[in-house]
């Protein structure tokens, strides 16, 4: 019996120290003290202190590193979620919703995109929509021109996401599914050119505004194309101003590489009102469906008003690629702007010029001597327009 008794105990030590060598710790203990088939006791003046603290720190160490190595971002753009703190609702969207935020001390907007949790879309509509948010995000983080909105960085997962409740009296937090996304751009505290323009409807802008703002989104469309991306949905409820009025380009939620074969890049993109007809009509486009976008964007800058106020969306969609139907322009229009308006929504995309050509010829025209659009309510008003227009 004692000879088994002591095989026993020679087995509970064992498998003590294989326990202490697995979790890293194995004290350098000189001399031990009686072991018993429960546990084992060492005499505390034998313990080496200071060869003990040596091996925990090392543990420690390895285990903050491969702590770090778990949490480290997937991809060079992907934010720490932690260092986020959303406030409030400020827009929302087809794909999703924009929140006012601050991201390590930065004043953001942040877009969380919920895709294919409506239980409308299949899972690999929604694998197709997250691989091509990656692509497009992959080129966003590089842009840097001072009419482009600044890209922070996006995430791939939201579930340590905290999302303000909608009841604010709630302390409770909204959550996502972990399949949705998010980007985080800077915050542009003069909100879209669309809310501006409508601010200014019966008072216009002057003819000097209207080309600085013409210029800038010239610019920030031409930065793109050289960098062979398609914005794909140039509007001005998606553009966005600063404090100081300056304008940038925001939204790439349908923005891509263009392609090198034009037959590659085909389907509606956009919105209604400002697709090019080659796209309403699903015919293969490149970089000049911008171009058609923005010349209706010039319009509303000048008008202060909405294209196409009494149509339908079929019907502007069918007058436009059958009837080339367009905007009218006042006659109280300099024809240096008007001309510019008429070249960027030609029918004949190969007739439309480059954006650095559009640059050159804003950046030619005169606003010295005014020439903007002249209040319907004033005596000498213009009476380009018979009915009532705008929102």
């Amino acid at each position: 019996m004692d000879m088994k008794k002591g095989e026993e105990d020679g087995k509970v030590a064992k498998a003590e120290k294989s326990d202490a060598k697995e979790g890293g710790l194995e004290p350098k203990v000189k001399g031990v003290g009686s072991i018993s088939n429960k546990d084992v006791f060492f005499r505390a003046d034998k313990i080496d202190l200071k060869s003990l603290d040596i091996q925990l720190e090392k543990h420690l160490s390895r285990v903050w590193s491969r702590d770090k190595e778990t949490t480290k971002p997937k991809e060079e753009w992907e934010i720490d979620l932690s260092k986020l703190d959303i406030r409030h609702v400020i827009a929302h969207g087809t794909y999703g919703t924009v929140y006012r935020g601050v991201y390590d001390g930065q004043d953001v907007a942040v877009k969380l995109l919920d895709w294919g949790e409506d239980h409308i879309a299949t899972t690999a509509e929604t694998a197709a929509l997250r691989t091509s948010f990656r692509q497009e995000v992959a080129v966003w983080h590089k842009l840097d021109h001072p009419n482009v909105t600044k890209f922070v960085g996006a995430s791939m997962g939201t579930s340590n996401l905290k999302i303000p409740a909608k009841n604010s009296s709630s302390e409770a937090h909204d959550s996502l599914p972990a399949r949705a996304c998010c980007v985080v751009v800077e915050y542009l505290p003069g909100g879209t050119l669309k809310q501006y323009l409508i601010r200014n409807r019966r008072k216009k802008l002057a003819y000097k505004v209207v080309i600085e703002l013409a210029l800038d989104l010239s610019r920030g469309l031409n930065y793109l194309h050289s960098k062979k991306i398609v914005h794909r949905d140039v509007k001005t409820e998606n553009m966005l101003l600063d404090s100081r009025r300056n304008l940038k380009i925001a939204d790439f939620g349908v923005a891509r590489v263009e392609a090198q074969n034009p037959r590659d890049m085909t389907g509606e993109t956009g919105t209604l009102g400002y697709m090019a007809p080659e796209v309403l009509d699903g015919k293969p486009y490149n970089r000049r469906c911008d171009v058609y976008s923005f010349g209706i964007c010039l319009w509303e800058i000048y008008c202060c008003d909405m294209p196409y106020p009494d149509l339908s969306f079929a019907e502007v969609s069918s007058a436009v690629v059958r009837q080339d139907l367009r905007p009218d322009i006042p006659r109280c229009c300099p024809n240096s702007l008007a001309n510019i308006m008429r070249k960027c929504w030609d029918g004949n995309a190969e007739k439309r010029p480059e954006m650095n050509e559009v640059v050159r010829l804003l950046e030619g025209i005169d606003t010295s001597k005014g020439g903007g659009m002249i209040p319907d309510d004033q005596a000498n008003g213009c009476f380009c327009f018979t009915t009532a227009r705008g929102p």
